[in-house]
């Protein structure tokens, strides 16, 4: 037996051995390749820098190559073959689910450039061009009422930072972003309020929907609308500021709009903003978001129910992508509408049920619906052919302002959106000193006071924990930390627990009495 035991420890050790130095070698490995993309990822910022300061070449699209239709992307990969960073991807790669037949015109015989959803439920009505849901070109000018005051439109341009990105990273695959001490760097100058706000951008399509007599029509433009707000982030690659606990944006846009909006930071960990608009146009929107994001290495992925991934953080060109399903219910008239945004190919293999309306496009450009008038099933009932009337524009992007490009992309209403204003709660997005500088192209300045501010919370949520700790061991009742202008209610109609709004913060302004908020700047 000792001797047993003295060949069974002989052959541990050189076991051991062995994997030391297996060990040892992935170490290496794993050391290497992090120098060799680090490497690549100096060479990129280098390329990129080169190319900013050379002589202004023949411009192209700015849009993303992934977020187009198969044909435009075969035009542009010919005019562009020397890229080698861009990829394209057919369309067509995955065979539709139902092909739409123009009645009007038995000649074109079209498929759906994107099946992004159809109506179903309820009865099909006419929906002619002149009544008050139809599209003319003036309803995407933005422009029918002269606003009270004259907004900016242009910020400093974004300068040009150097920065060592996979020496940040590298120790953050896998983490929740907001628990990621990130540089201003990765950021634009708004906060996640602000761009919460941005789902504003095309109201006037719920201004019409509430004008609508048929619940279909109606459905159709929520749908667009619910569509939209995506459309804001084609190029839109940098993350926005997480908000601070008790953060507060407001949008007063009732002399331009008809609307007035507030966000609020309602939590911290996880993540959660609530939102409510009011509308002088027949219609209110309130939502409550909770957003989990994920670092996974070479892509950044932002789940809430559409998941929107940018592809290339270490090297190559950066892109958006959304993927996901959105259900629109009616909860009146048990009228249903699926969107369904998939990745890379626009078409779905999902037969809509009792279909009225299908609706086609891309969410980074426009919109189309097209009432049903009759269908027919082939190939064994695995296609369905609708035969359909012409295609009615419903949505339509607005074109990027003027050196958008030097302006992190903002649209025109994102450019507004951190215009200083008078008046505002002192918790106001508006009002971060960090997101200011950072603004104004003063970047070390920025992350310093980010820094500042992000030590403030934690040195408030330690407080209050300890507060808690405590009277949880006296046997006392603690009451954690409650937003200042929502509340959590059930909702009746879905049965769903959200923050909504209790009232009080445009009644608070009126008076100019901010001496219930915290002091969170």
């Amino acid at each position: 037996m000792i001797n047993a035991c003295r060949d069974f420890l002989e052959l541990a050790e050189s076991h051991s051995r062995r994997w030391q130095r297996v060990l040892q070698h992935e170490r290496e490995q794993r050391t290497h390749l992090e120098e060799t993309i680090e490497q690549l990822a100096k060479q990129h910022n280098s390329l990129e820098r080169a190319w900013r300061e050379a002589p202004a070449h023949p411009s192209s699209s700015p849009c993303s190559p992934r977020t187009r239709s198969g044909v435009s992307e075969r035009a542009s990969k010919e005019e562009a073959s020397d890229d080698e960073d861009t990829e394209y991807f057919d369309a067509m790669e995955d065979s539709p689910a139902f092909i739409t037949v123009t009645a009007t015109d038995p000649s074109q015989h079209r498929r759906s450039q994107s099946n992004l959803s159809a109506a179903s439920g309820g009865h099909p009505s006419d929906w002619n061009q002149d009544d008050c849901c139809s599209v003319s070109s003036n309803d995407f000018s933005g422009k029918d009422l002269q606003p009270r005051r004259k907004r900016r439109s242009q910020i400093p341009e974004k300068p040009n930072y150097s920065l060592n990105l996979w020496s940040i990273m590298k120790n953050c695959i896998g983490k929740e972003l907001s628990k990621i001490p990130m540089p201003v760097n990765f950021n634009e100058p708004l906060s996640m309020l602000q761009r919460l706000t941005e789902d504003l951008e095309y109201s006037e399509l719920l201004d019409r929907a509430a004008r609508c007599e048929s619940s279909l029509e109606q459905m159709c433009l929520v749908a667009a609308f619910s569509v939209s707000s995506y459309s804001t982030t084609v190029h839109r690659t940098a993350k926005p500021f997480n908000p601070l606990l008790g953060e507060s944006y407001e949008l007063d846009r009732v002399h331009e709009f008809g609307y007035r909006s507030l966000c609020e930071q309602v939590s911290h960990h996880p993540p959660a903003a609530a939102h409510h608009v009011v509308s002088q146009r027949g219609w209110s929107l309130w939502q409550e978001i909770t957003i989990a994001s994920k670092f996974r290495g070479k892509y950044l992925s932002i789940v809430p129910l559409v998941t929107s991934t940018v592809h290339n953080i270490i090297v190559g060109k950066l892109w958006i992508d959304q993927s996901g399903d959105i259900d629109i219910v009616n909860h009146r008239t048990k009228e249903t509408c699926q969107l369904k945004f998939s990745p890379y190919s626009y078409f779905s293999r999902e037969v809509p049920r009792k279909a009225h309306y299908i609706l086609s496009g891309t969410w980074d450009e426009k919109m189309e619906s097209a009432r049903i008038l009759q269908s027919s099933s082939s190939e064994g009932k695995q296609k369905t052919v609708y035969q359909t009337l012409p295609p009615k524009l419903l949505w339509k992007k607005y074109p990027l302002p003027e050196n958008a490009e030097n302006m992190y992309y903002f649209s025109s209403l994102a450019l507004t959106l951190n215009e200083e204003e008078d008046g505002v709660c002192v918790t106001d997005s508006r009002l971060r000193p960090d997101q200011r500088l950072m603004e104004a192209g003063r970047w070390d300045e920025a992350n310093a006071e980010k820094q500042r501010l992000e030590e403030k919370q934690r040195a408030v949520r330690r407080r209050r924990e300890a507060e808690a700790s405590k009277a949880f061991d006296e046997g006392q009742d603690f009451e954690g930390y409650k937003p200042l202008w929502f509340h959590q209610r059930t909702d009746e109609t879905t049965g769903e627990t959200m923050y909504v709004y209790k009232g009080g913060y445009w009644e608070a302004k009126d008076r100019q009495d901010w001496s219930m908020c915290p002091e969170i700047f």
